[in-house]
């Protein structure tokens, strides 16, 4: 069976992913549809708004066949750490495409991009040094390094978003010469960071931003959306009582730093520089979790970037948990769920993985996905107790099956 590879969040799944799905399925002439997701916390440090469980449910049932946990290890990391894992995750399920939602829309661009990257690669170093020592960001350094070797133009800029992202999939294949065929999706009518809702194809962050603030599956933003994924969204919240977003981990978050010494707080993976000060300085005074990565940000420290190190703080993820070789294979590969076609492809497949195939957690665990559980723990902290041993049961039952 010829299968294709999608490295996604959804968060939640919405009509914009099912034109991803039909697309890919379209360009590659795959018979199996392999999704690598995000488990509790997602890459841009936040957690999910329902949990990979029930955004499992609405992939399955709207076109994905199989879909992989990306490890945690992985999964809360910048754009090239992130993309490592999710393709070698992706390489060791067996796929031949892996396809992705771009601003590009022209998988040449990327080839021609890397090209371009390991000829001018010294001078993109050399920026990149020279910015970081200015005292910006990361990104920012990297917007002017690529700026500098001339790829933040039109055709291909690596300033957007998706063609970063896309960027970093096709570096980590062909870096590491994999037998895997770049594909690229133009991304169609919003774009990634749009906060409105404006038709039936709108951004995640919109979808969010709706539900958060209405607290409720308003027909407009049902309209964005498989009728399954507003399914899962009502079935996650009748359970659960919420959805999850930052400000329901302030108060365990504040609670964690102010009662840690700066010498701790410099264990955590992603504080560096002194960066504890600046976080144990602000906890204090701080009324809400917003507030808190307002105080904190500078030109050198992103949002995103603070988010991160709050997702390692609030699961004690450690400096020293990151031990494992992040460039080389992933430590195992994880089944969520799958359909009767994806259970076919992973029977035939599982005889020619390199890596142990995983369906739940059990007791002596590999450390990375002990972290997993860590995770787990910490996004099912703010529920109820009865409502956090139900939810988490769900690590230990065997991969969901759906029917179609």
């Amino acid at each position: 069976m010829n299968a294709c590879g999608l490295i996604v969040e959804y968060n939640p799944f919405h009509n914009g992913h099912v034109y991803h799905i039909d697309e890919a399925r379209k360009a590659s002439g795959a018979d199996c549809m392999i999704a690598v997701m995000s488990g509790s916390f997602l890459q841009r440090g936040e957690p999910a708004i329902i949990d990979k469980f029930h955004r499992t449910k609405a992939a399955l049932q709207t076109g994905i066949d199989i879909v992989l946990e990306l490890p945690y290890l992985f999964a809360v990391q910048n754009s090239d750490i992130f993309a490592e894992g999710a393709v070698k995750t992706l390489h060791e399920a067996g796929v031949s495409t892996i396809c992705f939602g771009s601003e590009s829309g022209s998988i040449s661009h990327f080839i021609t991009s890397f090209h371009t990257y390991k000829a001018k690669h010294t001078i993109f170093e050399q920026t990149m040094q020279r910015y970081l020592a200015s005292g910006v960001s990361f990104p920012e350094a990297s917007k002017h390094a690529y700026r500098e070797i001339g790829l933040t133009e039109e055709k291909m800029d690596l300033s957007k978003p998706n063609n970063i992202l896309g960027y970093s999939y096709v570096k980590s294949i062909m870096e590491n010469n994999l037998p895997i065929i770049p594909l690229t999706v133009k991304r169609t009518s919003n774009q990634y960071h749009d906060k409105t809702i404006t038709g039936s194809i709108a951004s995640a962050t919109s979808i969010r931003k709706e539900l958060l603030e209405t607290d409720a599956l308003a027909p407009h933003i049902i309209a964005a959306m498989p009728e399954e994924t507003a399914q899962q969204l009502k079935l996650y919240k009748d359970t659960a009582a919420d959805w999850h977003n930052w400000e329901q981990y302030f108060p365990l978050l504040q609670y964690r730093v102010l009662t840690m010494t700066p010498d701790e707080l410099t264990a955590i993976k992603g504080v560096d520089e002194g960066l504890e000060h600046r976080i144990i300085k602000t906890a204090a005074t701080a009324a809400t979790f917003n507030d808190w990565v307002g105080a904190i940000k500078t030109k050198r420290y992103t949002w995103t970037r603070i988010q991160r190190i709050f997702v390692h703080i609030l699961t004690n993820t450690k400096k020293a948990d990151y031990g494992t070789d992040l460039h080389q294979s992933v430590p195992y590969v994880r089944v969520l769920g799958m359909t009767q076609t994806g259970r076919d492809y992973l029977h035939k497949q599982k005889k020619q993985m390199n890596v142990p195939l995983i369906s739940k957690m059990t007791r002596n665990q590999n450390p990375v996905l002990a972290m997993e559980e860590k995770a787990s723990r910490a996004y099912y902290s703010v529920l109820s107790s009865k409502k956090r041993q139900q939810l988490f049961k769900q690590e230990l039952r065997a991969p969901i099956m759906v029917q179609k």
